[in-house]
């Protein structure tokens, strides 16, 4: 049996922790001591990527926290306003550093302290955009010297580091304990590819080949993200994620709120924030959040002053509806059936003409006829994707 021996498990008073395989482990420490949920994070992750190159063919960086990620994206070009939404306008962006800088960038208040995920091997702009950004670690197929030179002086040489072997292949069936028991199942290698979107089930037809690579990325990050879940995607890339929620709309309402600040951090006033000199990128994420919020208390008032050279003057809320109002095109996806019309309405208020599901529920064509009024195209792909 190879065993690799972790720091502790989910807490630090869970030791000793350990990974195993009973022949060879299908991944390699190159920097660093992984933890029990950053193996996790890095193992969810590298699927999820795995599985976005072999459907787009394209690079794919997945930015991971607790087992969900936080933002997934395939290589895209970068306007200039996202290049300065995600703070890289100066920096070069090779086609993995895009992908990558378009996951962190999905939701990059949630991203602190992420576990990188990335379908390539690491090339030095890369590894520069990891190095500056506020990370765990990183799993990978492999790392150009120079590049993994870079990554091992990241915090103090602590960083972690993750070769994984891209041929490895688990076995058909995976097993876990819970308190003693042993649960075991088939791994969920059920394919999502372009054939998942045929059925069609709404009077508008119409699906571009942008909005089926968006729903295609989308589902494949619900296929790895904690059930229940909903999440938004443009562009090539997710915008919102709604991981863990009880029900079907607090799924949606919560990646709705998330794509809806995606959009409002390019806003002109956002993007010319007057920050005080020096400070550092997740104080920007935490003031820029801060700045959209609707009210804020005294104390939260007064910490969020402390982050600029001048009071900014805030977005009213007209003046956010009214930017959100040109919004268009973008996807949702669900994990399983939407058993309401309510998560139709409420995506109907984010830009979403397109949508994908499973489909099954017996309300199915209350769904089909909300999103018929508002002209959206959604398909079901009869493919439930919960994880847990």
């Amino acid at each position: 049996m190879d065993k690799l021996e972790l720091r502790y498990g989910c807490n630090p008073h869970q030791a000793p922790a350990y990974l195993a395989h009973p022949n060879r482990l299908p991944l390699t420490v190159l920097n660093g001591q992984p933890g029990y949920i950053n193996l996790l994070d890095a193992l969810n992750g590298w699927q999820l990527v795995r599985e976005l190159k072999l459907a787009l063919g394209l690079p794919a960086a997945a930015s991971f926290k607790h087992v969900s990620p936080a933002g997934t994206a395939v290589s895209q070009p970068l306007s200039d306003t996202l290049r300065r939404a995600y703070f890289a306008e100066n920096v070069e962006l090779s086609p993995l550093a895009t992908a990558y800088a378009r996951a962190r960038g999905a939701d990059r208040v949630s991203s602190f302290g992420d576990w990188a995920a990335l379908s390539e091997v690491v090339d030095v702009p890369t590894a520069q955009l990891l190095r500056r950004e506020v990370s765990d670690g990183v799993i990978a197929p492999g790392y150009e010297p120079e590049a993994l030179a870079l990554l091992r002086q990241k915090q103090g040489g602590s960083y972690r580091v993750i070769q994984i072997d891209p041929d490895y292949e688990p076995p058909e069936t995976e097993t876990r304990d819970v308190f003693g028991v042993t649960f075991g199942q088939r791994r969920n290698d059920g394919a999502i590819t372009a054939v998942s979107l045929q059925n069609i089930v709404t009077a508008n037809l119409t699906l571009p080949e942008s909005a089926q690579r968006d729903m295609l990325i989308a589902l494949i990050t619900l296929k790895y993200t904690q059930s229940n879940s909903v999440c938004y995607a443009y562009d090539g890339q997710v915008i919102g994620v709604g991981a863990g929620q009880q029900s079907r709309i607090h799924c949606t309402r919560l990646a709705g709120s998330k794509a809806d600040t995606w959009f409002l951090r390019q806003h002109p006033r956002v993007l010319s924030l007057p920050f005080r000199e020096k400070i550092g990128r997740p104080e920007r994420d935490n003031a820029i959040d801060q700045f959209l919020l609707d009210t804020l208390s005294p104390a939260e008032e007064r910490y969020w002053l402390e982050s600029f050279s001048e009071p900014p003057h805030r977005l009213t809320t007209a003046e956010k509806q009214a930017w959100l109002a040109q919004r268009s095109g973008v996807v949702l996806a669900s994990d399983a059936f939407f058993p309401f019309r309510d998560s139709i309405d409420r995506a109907s208020q984010s830009g979403v003409s397109y949508v994908v599901q499973p489909g099954g529920s017996v309300r199915d064509g209350v769904v089909i006829e909300a999103c018929n009024e508002y002209g959206m195209v959604m398909a079901c792909t009869g493919l439930r994707l919960f994880h847990h």
